[in-house]
């Protein structure tokens, strides 16, 4: 259970890196608008900025739960186990505040929430095992 929880931290801190990619390098490309359900380059151009700004709070999610991870793993397990929490309960709630926009971003947010809630259940498993 433990590895399981790392492995899934680990996955999730992946994903939100390549969120970041999306949003704040990619996100005036067409298929990457798309992919955000955005109607038109123009749309992209206008919303560039909150993307920019958006994909960063990815990636700091992700840095915190990498740091976690390699925390964990060099002998520093509250520090890490701390870092992972947190970032993983925040992607949760991300993807929570995403679903509460509407249901069309129901994929999106069962995507982002996926990873670190198995990351959750397993360091709980862990815990009590």
């Amino acid at each position: 259970m433990f590895y399981a929880a790392l492995a899934f931290a680990f996955l999730a801190a992946a994903l939100h890196v390549i969120i970041f990619v999306f949003e704040s390098v990619l996100w005036t490309r067409e298929p990457i608008w798309r992919r955000f359900k955005l109607a038109s380059q123009d749309q992209a151009e206008l919303t560039r900025p909150l993307a920019f700004n958006q994909g960063f709070y990815n990636l700091f999610l992700a840095v915190g739960t990498f740091v976690g991870v390699v925390g964990v793993l060099t002998g520093t397990s509250t520090v890490g186990w701390t870092l992972i929490i947190f970032g993983t309960a925040s992607m949760i709630a991300a993807a929570v505040v995403l679903l509460s926009t509407g249901r069309r971003y129901a994929g999106a947010a069962a995507t982002q929430a996926l990873f670190p809630l198995l990351c959750l259940v397993f360091s709980l498993l862990a815990r009590v095992t």
